[in-house]
């Protein structure tokens, strides 16, 4: 098989991969399995970039995407306050699709790394070394005034939505550092002279009166 022919069979079955694991993203009934059919169509989608020489993209891809993907699904578990033990007790439903998608990745990383060190991918490879050269030299060189005026942009939002949504609790309780600086020993300390009152004695109990001769 001629490396044209067997690069084009790679892409034909990557794409298959990908469009099926994208129908069970949004057909699959269970989250889990949802965000494991997406880690694959990721991942595929990051073997077709790599087929495009392109392989920047296909990193950044699979370290943005799959990575925030993951983190973003682990915070939404712990919000939810999912009750695992009820979850272990179907671990075993969750394996055989945690297999198929595994064996999915090991399967393109293998056709891959077979595929680079054919003679074609000797020749993907002294391109793709220039890729990121070329990608970087072309964006912070040629297009850096765009590139810093986009990243002013996001600044500019990010800044924009905290204003936005910020909301100042009059119960919240903090501290002024300049209020407590401009602060004056009399402002901290008040010393009040308060006259000192003594209990009234206790009144002595009255006698009593003696017992006269011939009275009982």
């Amino acid at each position: 098989m001629t490396p044209i022919l067997f690069e084009t069979a790679v892409f034909y079955a990557f794409a298959a991969i990908l469009v099926f694991a994208a129908l069970r993203v949004v057909t699959a009934r269970n989250p889990v399995h949802a965000a494991l059919w997406l880690v694959l169509s990721f991942f595929t989608a990051a073997g077709i970039w790599l087929l495009l020489q392109a392989e920047f993209l296909a990193i950044a891809l699979v370290l943005v995407y799959v990575g925030a993907v993951m983190v973003l699904f682990l915070f939404v578990v712990m919000m939810l306050d999912v009750n695992f033990d009820a979850l272990r007790k179907h671990f075993r439903s969750y394996v055989p699709v945690g297999l198929v998608v595994g064996l999915l990745v090991a399967f393109q990383m293998v056709v891959l790394l077979w595929n680079g060190t054919r003679g074609a991918g000797a020749a993907v490879g002294t391109s793709t070394a220039e890729n990121t050269r070329a990608l970087g030299r072309l964006l912070y060189v040629d297009y850096v005034y765009p590139f810093e005026l986009a990243a002013v942009v996001l600044l500019v939002a990010i800044v924009a939505a905290i204003a936005l949504t910020y909301r100042k609790r009059r119960e919240t309780k903090y501290q002024d550092p300049s209020e407590q600086v401009r602060v004056r020993r009399a402002d901290r300390i008040r010393l009040i002279d308060l006259p000192v009152e003594r209990p009234a004695p206790a009144a002595e109990p009255a006698a009593e009166p003696a017992a006269t001769p011939g009275t009982r």
